[in-house]
């Protein structure tokens, strides 16, 4: 290459990197101010997932936020042309006596991301990340520690550039479907599985109105999620597992969120099920972006209907949905039940960042990455986790 071109080539590159380069760190506390700015960000060329939309993470902030003693704390990070770069949808709770700052939606919420500007999270570098944290420990409302909990390392092939800073890895990975557009369902799903599964359906196809529908229309998002507030509970107690949607706030926040309706016309969480005439039997609710399906919650019914797997019946009828629709990917949310390995042969990495702002920070992020690295030994020990599950009967007894 000649020397002026290789000059002239120098001298984009850092003109682009000037472009880019984080001018101001600024912090909202209320949806009304941070509402605009955000919308601004929802975009195709914003790298973020369907999870930090911010009709769903408002729902939570209005309905569980108060219960949860939370207040908005939305980091914006701008150019020097005052164009948003990011922004970092946080809520601050304060936790013996710590101010932590914490993803919206709590255990709701599978994948937590900033928003970022797709260029400039494809440039950033770990000097950006320092102006970031810089800007914020210069606030003088910050709090004492940022918990940044369940983030990709990759988001659409993109890496996050929240991992240029501290890190360690989350409790559990996420099973992931990866699919190829294009490719004939039999690589989404195999045959055999497949016809073990039509075999079933044949039992529930005989109800009279029996059929596979996304609701659409508002009485239909309420009559499913009638049937999930009142067979999700018995679901949950027969697994002897605590109801996480009976705590305060929770149901509306789901019923908000699934009523909202995005730019194009579709829900911001999306409802597929299976029905008859006589009740809605399955049931299974996510977040879609136009690549990726993530499923929220699910259940199914609590007759005999159940027999016939029709989780995994409508499951199957998801994933070729989306597969039809040429997405690349689809979870079932972070967790190892059985029926997930059904469907997803991959796991999705994901981290966490205990980044301190205060000296009393620099204390707790210590003790709350300690806690993480304990859960996930448990977790990935099969004797330590057999051993606690053991522990936790005994005390429900």
């Amino acid at each position: 290459m000649p020397m002026a071109a290789a000059i002239d080539h120098n001298d984009m590159a850092a003109g682009m990197r000037s472009a880019l380069a984080i001018a101001s760190v600024d912090i909202v506390t209320d949806l009304a101010t941070a509402e605009p700015i955000w919308r601004q960000l929802e975009t195709p060329e914003t790298l973020t997932t369907p999870y930090q939309r911010f009709d769903l993470q408002s729902a939570w902030l209005r309905q569980v936020g108060p219960h949860e003693a939370v207040t908005p704390f939305i980091v914006v990070a701008y150019d020097a042309d005052r164009q948003p770069l990011m922004l970092w949808p946080l809520g601050v709770r304060t936790e013996n006596g710590v101010r932590v700052a914490q993803c919206l939606g709590g255990k709701h919420v599978t994948f937590n991301m900033a928003l970022w500007r797709r260029d400039f999270a494809t440039h950033a570098t770990r000097g950006d990340l320092d102006a970031l944290i810089a800007g914020l420990k210069a606030h003088p409302n910050r709090p004492d520690v940022l918990a940044l909990t369940r983030q990709p390392h990759l988001w659409m092939g993109v890496a996050n550039p929240m991992a240029l800073l501290p890190h360690q890895a989350s409790i559990n990975d996420c099973p992931l479907l990866t699919m190829v557009p294009g490719e004939p369902p039999v690589n989404r799903i195999s045959n055999s599985f497949r016809r073990r599964l039509k075999g079933k359906e044949r039992k529930l196809q005989a109800l009279p109105g029996y059929r596979s529908f996304l609701a659409t229309d508002d009485s239909e998002v309420t009559r499913v999620l009638d049937m999930f507030f009142k067979v999700k509970p018995l679901r949950m107690a027969e697994q002897k597992l605590p109801d996480v949607f009976a705590e305060p706030g929770i149901e509306q926040f789901v019923r908000d969120a699934c009523m909202a309706r995005l730019g194009g016309g579709e829900r911001a969480i999306a409802i597929h099920a299976l029905e008859c005439a006589d009740e809605v039997i399955a049931m299974f609710a996510g977040v879609a972006d136009g690549q990726r399906f993530s499923m929220m919650f699910n259940t199914y019914t609590m007759s005999a209907n159940a027999k016939f797997s029709p989780g995994l019946i409508l499951m199957r009828g998801i994933i070729d949905y989306y597969g039809e629709q040429g997405y690349s990917s689809l979870d079932l949310g972070i967790g190892a039940d059985d029926y997930k390995r059904l469907f997803c042969k991959d796991d999705q990495a994901i981290f966490d960042n205990y980044l301190p702002l205060t000296t009393r920070g620099a204390i707790a992020a210590v003790g709350l990455s300690s806690l993480t690295h304990a859960k996930r030994l448990v977790k990935h020990t099969p004797a330590l986790m057999q051993m606690t599950q053991m522990l936790r009967n005994a005390f429900r007894r």
